[in-house]
């Protein structure tokens, strides 16, 4: 294509005559395209800046969601609140006899099995003692030996006094014969004795109850071979259960108020909305060095067996508070200073304070210390936890509706 221009009027035009764009039209043109790529680059550009800044935002937030440590609380309480304090303990009978073999045999037959009432001097078992039987029908023997050589003795005694009295015998023989005669008097007596031993080792034979109660254990069956001289193993418990004894350790900062005829108030988590009234029948009268504790005995009256030896029951004493706090024992740290707790205050920051542990009692601890019971511990405390850390505390789960209700019921 040729471009031409027109004399007349200075305009270029094609070979066909057609107009072409000035040099100053095309430069307008190519700065507006620059300028329009340039605020789209821009415009990216900015995009960009702004997506970098929020993800780095939400990054930033997400991290200190994940850093952000969630912990659960307790509140320590009064060990003895509202002027009680709640001790644990295991009801026993008030008499339990375990029964050993005082003979050795075999069993021939038992009378009486786990859970049934006896009486005194009731059969309880048999056993089979051929040993003894034959050990008794040879001190049978030997006894009548005994009493055949005291009868000769006497004899030979007798004459030799007659004898002696006409001076026929010398007064050595009859020493001698007065010797053999207290001689069998005495082998006499001791097979008697022997008798008697082995009679009373038959009587064993009968296995019997010494007490009225309820038998709670049977550790024989038909054919054991039990010995007299196996004391790690009874045959049989008997348990007075219509009284039951109750043990518990008073703590020494309240054994002062342990005074015996006290009533003391016993329940079981079996039992919920039954208690049972106690009474302190005695005490040791001295504090145990090993728990620092004072064992006290409660007596309390079982007529109807609802209660049953064995089981694990609280025991409530009045008592006077003395300010000393129960914790759970999985709030504790044991660091180098000693056992600590750590609290969360009211901005969520961890103080740790250090106690003093008293006394343990089962998954509770007995704590002296800078606490009160309004004082959030941590339970399950991180070992990596110090002083200033921020934690969030989580509120505790919602019961079930099944479990409110139940609880209402």
């Amino acid at each position: 294509m040729e471009e031409k221009h027109h004399s007349s009027v200075g305009i270029q035009v094609d070979e066909h005559g057609m107009h072409l764009p000035t040099r100053t039209s095309v430069s307008r043109r190519g700065r507006i395209v620059l300028i329009v790529i340039g605020v789209l680059l821009a415009a990216g550009a900015a995009r960009t800046i702004v997506v970098n800044v929020l993800n780095r935002n939400r990054l930033d937030a997400v991290a200190e969601q994940n850093t952000r440590q969630y912990v659960n609380v307790v509140h320590p309480v009064d060990a003895a609140t509202g002027g009680k304090l709640t001790l644990p303990g295991t009801l026993r009978g008030f008499v339990e006899a375990p029964i050993y073999a005082r003979a050795n045999g075999y069993v021939l037959r038992w009378q009486a099995d786990i859970g049934a009432h006896v009486k005194q001097g009731q059969t309880l078992a048999e056993l089979d003692t051929p040993e003894l039987n034959q050990e008794l029908a040879q001190a049978t023997a030997q006894r009548q030996q005994a009493q055949a050589a005291l009868a000769l003795a006497k004899t030979s005694f007798d004459r030799a006094q007659q004898l002696r009295q006409r001076d026929a015998v010398s007064q050595q023989e009859l020493d001698d014969r007065q010797g053999a005669f207290n001689q069998g008097t005495a082998n006499l007596a001791a097979a008697d004795a022997n008798m008697r031993r082995l009679t009373e080792l038959k009587g064993f034979q009968r296995i019997v109850a010494p007490i009225d109660g309820i038998v709670t254990q049977r550790n024989v069956d038909v054919g054991d071979l039990v010995s007299s001289g196996n004391a790690g193993r009874s045959l049989f418990t008997v348990v007075q259960a219509d009284r039951l004894r109750l043990y518990v350790q008073v703590p020494q900062a309240y054994a002062q108020q342990v005074k015996v005829g006290q009533h003391v108030s016993v329940a079981q988590a079996e039992l919920p909305g039954r208690t049972f009234d106690g009474t302190i029948t005695r005490t040791s009268e001295a504090i145990d060095v090993a728990t620092r504790s004072l064992q006290s005995e409660i007596t309390l009256p079982n007529p109807d067996g609802r209660l049953l030896p064995g089981a694990y029951v609280q025991a409530t004493l009045p008592m006077t508070p003395i300010g000393r706090l129960q914790v759970p024992a999985n709030t504790l740290l044991f660091r180098g200073e000693g056992p600590t707790v750590a609290t969360v205050d009211a901005n969520g920051l961890v103080h740790l304070k250090q106690v003093t542990v008293v006394r343990t009692i089962g998954q509770t601890l007995e704590v002296d210390g800078p606490l009160t019971p309004n004082d959030r511990l941590v339970a399950n405390p991180s070992d990596a936890l110090a002083n200033g850390d921020k934690v969030v505390v989580q509120a505790p789960p919602a019961q079930p509706a099944s479990s409110v209700a139940g609880a209402k019921s």
